[in-house]
């Protein structure tokens, strides 16, 4: 039984082998197939060398590549080499061609960088076909020729080499995201330039708007040789009792502007239904006062109405010792704050109207406003004007508009967020916080019509001297007469109808001729005032028409008018 049993064994081990005998057989007539195949192909595809195309293409699929392939199996290290040579060329052909292509497409002025590609690849495509490298090379059946081969190299590597420079040369026109940087830089750098030509604009529109212009410093000097000259004919006479008269029209102006006055008080007077009703209180400096003298000597005011000037200094009450901002003015640290600090709390309007450098700041002529009832006690009212308005129509109404008890008849200057008190005051200090409002609506100085008797009761002139003391470290306001102003009338102000007294002449082109024809009063506030050569033209003649043009210093000074 055990022979048996071996012997089966034995059996079933000699058919397992005769089965694997003849898997090996199959195995090997299918290799050996192969290899004849594969031959087959050698001597087929031998008989097509790869080259480079004229299509400017190297072929790197179907027969030159097979051919290639065989060749690299052949294990001739050079033919191998050649392979890699042939890739690197058609990789930078086809990349050359890639960025012409998207040069046409984008239809780019680069005329000069196209025609470049397009000899690059040319360039390439010709290589290929020399004669010496494709004999040697391609066609022939024996080995290469090193020397040849290493020509070829170095050409094609040159050619690569000029390739890849001529394209980082150019990629910035091609790259969209090099393009968005450089764009974003040029915007940046124009962006800088624009603001630097600003700063330079404001500054020259600085310069020629708080300089004395030639034409006003000859009319001042004119004005005060002929008092020189002729001192009799100037002697000061006796106040006449029109100028205390309450029941009279009186209108306060404070400049040392000669022209400039003498244009309010024409244009009122040229509007007024009564003229002889009228009285202007004319407020100078001393050094101007006699200019303005001599002026409404030569030139009276015509129609009847009356013109007193003064100088500052004759109102003796008004010295450091009761007014507050002559005494802190007396400091020189205060007046350096003032020049370095005045537009921190002004809008675009107020700096318009003060811009840096604007000593008027520094000038009591500025700050008269606050103490018209005691320069004028026996007056029950008062219309107080800048010397840069223009009137244009008659203003008695204003004398008799209620004012149910406030002080202040004036515009509002506010529209959406702009000019409210936010603007002007300093509201992180916890005084200006309990008692203001930050956005209340804030008013236009230059055109307000003053209840002098109510300004007496309410004690706002103490008022006005109780935050400009609070303020000499300036800690509630910067600089000027605007913020104190809106402290001191906070609550005693009547608002007027917007075409009592139209603003922004001076610096705003956009305001429409409808809007100044309805207007009583036109305010040239800003830098661009009408008597500079800086002024807008489409505004400068509603002031130039009641200019006395006939006056004979006028003619001389060239006021170009």
């Amino acid at each position: 039984m055990a022979v048996v049993a071996r012997t089966g064994r034995g059996g079933a081990g000699g058919g397992s082998s005769a089965l694997r005998s003849f898997f090996s057989y199959r195995i090997f007539v299918s290799a050996m197939f192969t290899l004849l195949f594969f031959a087959t192909a050698s001597v087929l595809f031998s008989s097509h060398p790869a080259h480079f195309s004229d299509n400017s293409e190297i072929e790197t699929t179907g027969n030159a590549y097979m051919h290639r392939t065989f060749l690299a199996l052949k294990s001739d290290p050079l033919k191998t080499r050649l392979e890699l040579i042939h890739k690197q060329a058609s990789d930078h052909i086809m990349l050359v061609n890639a960025y012409a292509s998207y040069a046409r497409k984008l239809k780019l002025e680069i005329s000069k960088q196209l025609k470049m590609f397009d000899e690059m690849a040319q360039n390439f495509s010709e290589l290929g076909v020399k004669p010496t490298y494709r004999t040697a090379l391609y066609e022939s059946n024996g080995p290469v020729d090193e020397e040849v081969l290493r020509q070829f190299e170095k050409e094609v590597k040159d050619k690569i080499k000029v390739a890849r420079l001529m394209i980082a040369e150019n990629k910035e026109s091609y790259d969209n995201q090099l393009k968005i940087q450089k764009l974003k830089d040029t915007i940046f750098a124009v962006n800088e330039l624009l603001v630097k030509a600003k700063k330079s604009g404001a500054f020259a529109s600085l310069i020629a708007a708080k300089s004395t212009p030639k034409s006003l410093h000859c009319l001042a000097m004119r004005l005060m040789g002929e008092r020189i000259a002729n001192p009799e004919k100037y002697r000061d006479e006796k106040p006449r009792p029109e100028f205390e008269d309450p029941s009279l029209y009186h209108y306060a102006i404070f400049s040392d502007n000669v022209i400039a006055v003498s244009v309010v008080v024409n244009s009122t007077v040229q509007n007024a239904e009564e003229p002889s009703k009228h009285v202007f209180h004319i407020v100078t400096d001393k050094m101007n006062l006699a200019a303005m003298k001599v002026w409404f000597k030569m030139r009276p005011v015509k129609r009847g109405a009356f013109v007193e000037v003064k100088a500052v200094e004759e109102f003796t009450f008004l010295n450091s010792s009761y007014v507050p901002i002559l005494r802190q003015l007396e400091s020189a640290n205060l007046q350096k704050d003032y020049l370095d600090n005045k537009l921190d709390n002004e809008t675009t309007d107020e700096k318009n109207m003060k811009s840096s450098g604007d000593t008027k700041h520094l000038s009591m002529l500025n700050y008269l406003m606050f103490y018209l009832p005691e320069m004028y006690p026996k007056l029950h009212r008062i219309l107080f004007l800048d010397d840069d308005v223009v009137v244009k129509k008659d203003l008695t109404a204003l004398w008799k508009i209620d004012l149910d008890g406030k002080v202040n008849g004036a515009v509002e200057t506010c529209f959406g967020s702009f000019h409210r008190y936010a603007h002007y005051l300093n509201f992180s200090h916890p005084l200006i916080k309990d008692k203001f409002n930050p956005k209340a609506c804030a008013y236009a100085f230059g055109m307000n019509i003053f209840d002098l008797d109510a300004w007496r009761r309410e004690r706002l002139t103490d008022q006005y001297h109780y935050w400009q003391d609070l303020n000499e470290d300036q800690n509630l306001w910067k600089s000027g007469r605007l913020p104190p102003g809106l402290m001191t009338f906070y609550s005693t102000t009547k608002s007027l109808d917007k075409t009592w007294h139209v603003l922004g002449l001076g610096y705003n082109p956009s305001i429409s001729m409808d809007e100044i024809k309805k207007a009583a009063v036109i305010h040239y506030n800003g830098n661009m005032k009408p008597w500079l050569d800086i002024a807008m033209n489409q505004f400068k003649n509603l002031w130039t028409v009641h200019v006395d043009a006939d006056m004979e210093f006028v003619q001389l000074c060239n006021f170009g008018l």
